[in-house]
């Protein structure tokens, strides 16, 4: 756990198998953030589930915590590559609850997964942001360098 210097003690934590309701917190938080509850919500897996991709060392969760509440959380994933012996970390969700923001939370989780990413040896830590995400593309300028590509989701039949 680290400790993060803001208006009242932040730590940070990875989530381990058996920190489930520090996951649901984080899955909550995400639902109001994004403001999308349907998706975090409304058909969440098995406690076996959860388990099972928190055992998963590919599978990277944090989450800040002002005592027992979890005010922030990072998801992300490693990325084992062909190409060369390395990875890249990809942060896959990142949000902080409105009234925790400006506060260093995002900052704090972000350079927690860097250190991961250091630890591991990975190449590259990466993240996407969308068109109009101001807050989110200027914490990214501040910690990273830009770069302009198209994403895709390709449909898989079910």
């Amino acid at each position: 756990m680290t400790k993060i210097s803001t208006h009242a003690p932040v730590i940070l934590k990875r989530l381990g198998a058996s920190d489930l309701s520090q996951l649901e917190a984080m899955l909550t938080l995400f639902g109001q953030a994004f403001d999308d509850p349907d998706t975090y919500d409304s058909a969440r897996p098995s406690k076996d589930y959860h388990q099972k991709l928190l055992r998963n060392d590919l599978l990277i969760a944090l989450v800040a915590l002002k005592g027992e509440r979890v005010v922030g959380g990072l998801t992300g994933y490693e990325l084992p590559k062909f190409e060369q012996e390395r990875s890249e970390l990809y942060i896959y969700d990142l949000a902080v609850s409105a009234e925790h923001r400006r506060e260093g939370v995002a900052t704090a989780l972000i350079n927690e997964f860097r250190n991961i990413a250091t630890a591991r040896g990975a190449h590259v830590v990466f993240v996407q942001a969308d068109y109009g995400d101001e807050p989110a593309i200027a914490l990214y300028t501040k910690l990273g360098v830009r770069e302009n590509v198209m994403h895709f989701d390709i449909a898989v039949e079910k």
